[in-house]
C-alpha cells in the first residue's frame, strides 16, 4: 500500500508539471511579441486626442449647460450660455447714445450748411467792397467792416466744422463700443471649435465664473495620436511622414495605419506608465504618431482615448511589413 500510494503520488506531480510546462507554452505563444524585421521598431502607448478646453471670455454667472459628459458635438455648436442681462442693459444704454450723438452730428452738419452759406455771401460783399473802395466809392471803413465779417463767419464756421468732426467721431466710438459689447453677446454663447466627444463637464448652471473659467472640455476626435519612446539608434531614422502601425490591446485583431506626424528634438526619459524600469533608465525619443482624420471620421463613434496598445514604426521604406500588420480595420 506504502508503495501504490506512493507511485500515485509521483504520478500526480507528473501530471501537474506537464499541465504547468504545457500552459507555459500557451501563455508564451499567445503573448509573445512576434519576430520583427530590422527596419520596423515598436513601442508602448496610449490612444490620446487634443483637447479644447470651452471656457468663459468674461466673468458671469452660467446659465444653461447643454451636453453631458459623453455627448458627441459638431463644430460651432452651442454647448453652453452665460447670463447676459447685465450686457443686454448696457447695449440699450450705448444704442440711447447712439441715437442723441446721430441728433447731435444732424444739428451740427446743419449749422455748418447755414453758416458756409453765410460765409459765401460774407466773401462776395467784400469782394464787392473791395471793388468799390478801388473806385472811391467806400470809405475804408466800409471795408475793413466788411473784411471783419468776413473773417469772423470763417471762425464760425472752422468751429462748427470741428463740431460736426467732432460728432462724427464720438459716432465712430459708441459705434466701437456696441460692436464690443455685441461681440461680448455672442461670445456668452460657448461653441465647440471641433466636431469631437465631451470629456469632462466641469461647471453646472448657477455657479459664478471669472474671465476664463472652464465650462467644458472637447476632445478633438479628428486628431488622434499615440505617443511612443525610440531609442536614438531608431528615431534618428524616422522621418515626418513614415507609416507606422497601432495595434490596441482592447482589440488585438484590428491594426491601424497611422503616420510619423512628429519626431522630438531631445531626448528624455521615459514615462513610467509606459515602460518598464530598465527601459526607463535609457535615454529616449519622443515620437507621435497620427491617424488618419479620414479614418477617423469613418469610426468617430467608436473612437476612445486613453486605451493601451503598440506602435509600430517602418524605419526603412523597403522593409517589409510583417503579415501580422498588414492593415485590418474593423467594419
Amino acid at each position: 500500500m506504502p508503495l501504490k500510494a506512493a507511485f500515485n503520488k509521483s504520478a500526480i506531480s507528473t501530471v501537474l508539471v506537464a499541465l504547468l510546462v504545457l500552459s507555459a507554452v500557451i501563455l508564451w505563444r499567445v503573448f509573445r511579441k512576434p519576430e520583427l524585421p530590422d527596419g520596423i521598431a515598436y513601442g508602448n502607448g496610449r490612444i490620446d486626442a487634443s483637447e479644447y478646453d470651452i471656457a468663459t471670455k468674461q466673468a458671469g454667472r452660467l446659465d444653461s449647460v447643454f451636453v453631458q459628459e459623453g455627448d458627441m458635438v459638431s463644430a460651432n455648436r452651442v454647448l453652453a450660455v452665460m447670463n447676459t442681462d447685465d450686457l443686454m442693459a448696457s447695449l440699450k444704454e450705448i444704442e440711447a447714445q447712439m441715437h442723441g450723438a446721430v441728433s447731435d452730428r444732424a444739428r451740427a452738419s446743419a449749422t455748418v450748411a447755414e453758416q458756409e452759406s453765410e460765409q459765401v455771401l460774407a466773401e462776395k460783399d467784400y469782394d464787392r467792397y473791395s471793388n468799390l473802395y478801388r473806385q472811391e466809392v467806400v470809405s475804408k471803413q466800409n471795408l475793413d467792416q466788411a473784411s471783419a465779417r468776413k473773417s469772423s463767419i470763417a471762425a464760425v464756421v472752422r468751429a462748427t466744422q470741428a463740431q460736426l468732426a467732432a460728432a462724427t467721431s464720438s459716432i465712430d466710438i459708441i459705434r466701437a463700443r456696441t460692436q464690443i459689447i455685441r461681440n461680448n453677446i455672442e461670445d456668452a454663447r460657448l461653441k465647440s471649435p471641433v466636431e469631437g466627444r465631451v470629456l469632462y463637464r466641469l461647471a453646472e448652471p448657477g455657479e459664478v465664473l471669472p474671465a476664463g473659467g472652464k465650462v467644458l472640455t472637447v476632445l478633438d476626435l479628428s486628431d488622434v495620436y499615440m505617443t511612443i519612446f525610440l531609442p536614438s539608434e531608431k528615431a534618428g531614422r524616422l522621418a515626418i511622414g513614415d507609416e507606422a502601425r497601432i495595434i490596441l490591446d482592447a482589440a488585438p485583431d484590428q491594426v491601424v495605419p497611422a503616420t510619423v506626424s512628429f519626431v522630438s528634438d531631445r531626448a528624455q526619459f521615459t514615462p513610467k506608465e509606459v515602460e518598464t524600469q530598465s527601459e526607463r533608465e535609457k535615454l529616449m525619443f519622443r515620437v507621435k504618431l497620427k491617424i488618419d482624420p479620414v479614418l477617423l471620421r469613418k469610426h468617430i463613434r467608436k473612437v476612445k482615448t486613453g486605451l493601451p496598445g503598440v506602435a509600430y514604426v517602418r524605419l526603412s521604406s523597403s522593409a517589409p511589413w510583417p503579415e501580422n500588420l498588414h492593415v485590418r480595420l474593423p467594419l
